[in-house]
């Protein structure tokens, strides 16, 4: 339900707490009294729109139109805007909620995200979607969760067969290069073909699924309190290498959905 301190989704012994006004992020996600998601305001986890993971020095091609998007990853643009923007909710209830926000600048683009959000006593999904009012522009949608590496005494184990690795470069880019997938740490973007499907288990205490339709997921594990799985519909840069068109009539949409089971 809604409340000044955001929305609070209960299914069971399971509470999700979102806040709308703080990019639309989840901050909580508590099974059985054991919260999994990394705390803080940078952390829980959070959409990314309409780009997801870095483009290449803020830049990309509309067709002929160039746009520069702000550096807020120097030298690159960031995650997208939607983690910045409040949101509005639309529908509240005990187990599920939607939201809205319109693009607008540094977005060049009118248009319109919706993340919806549906819980039972075992799962978790949301969906995005990503509509063009006017002009058809490039877009991706994803999330950036932040799970506990530590629950329990115990640490999490990543369970994973992606079909192949992107070759990172230097500047923290896919070079174009698919590769056989390699030992972690990682912050690097890996392809599942037949959609995303990764487990984290933390033995003894609980084990969550992440799985969703999109293609692609970026693992970033590099820091010691947490670990990202963050399903996606393209790549890092993907905004120039991999465009996805929005346009009126075809919005992009996608979504993820983290199941759990205790034993």
């Amino acid at each position: 339900m809604s409340s000044d301190e955001g929305v609070r989704l209960r299914a069971g012994d399971v509470e999700v707490g979102i806040a709308p006004e703080h990019g639309c992020r989840v901050t909580n996600l508590v099974i059985g009294g054991t919260e999994v998601l990394r705390q803080g305001e940078r952390y829980g986890s959070f959409p990314m729109v309409p780009w997801c993971g870095r483009v290449d020095r803020g830049r990309f091609r509309n067709g002929a139109v160039q746009h520069r998007l702000p550096l807020n990853a120097d030298p690159h643009a960031i995650h997208g805007t939607g983690r910045d923007t409040a949101w509005r909710t639309r529908r509240a209830d005990d187990t599920g909620a939607v939201f809205t926000y319109e693009l607008a600048d540094p977005w060049p683009y009118p248009g319109l995200v919706t993340q919806v959000f549906e819980l039972t006593e075992s799962s978790l999904t949301t969906t995005i979607a990503v509509e063009a009012h006017e002009d058809s522009f490039p877009a991706q949608a994803g999330w950036h969760p932040w799970f506990l590496r530590r629950i329990g005494g115990v640490d999490a184990e990543l369970s994973f067969a992606p079909a192949w690795q992107e070759e990172r470069g230097a500047d923290h880019l896919p070079t174009g290069r698919r590769i056989d997938p390699g030992p972690g740490p990682w912050d690097d973007c890996f392809g599942m073909p037949d959609g995303v499907d990764a487990t984290l288990t933390w033995p003894g205490v609980l084990e969550l699924k992440v799985t969703s339709r999109a293609e692609w997921v970026v693992v970033y594990d590099e820091q010691p309190e947490a670990i990202c799985v963050e399903p996606q519909s393209g790549p890092p840069n993907g905004l120039n290498t991999l465009p996805r068109l929005v346009t009126p009539i075809d919005p992009l949409e996608t979504a993820t959905t983290w199941s759990w089971r205790r034993p």
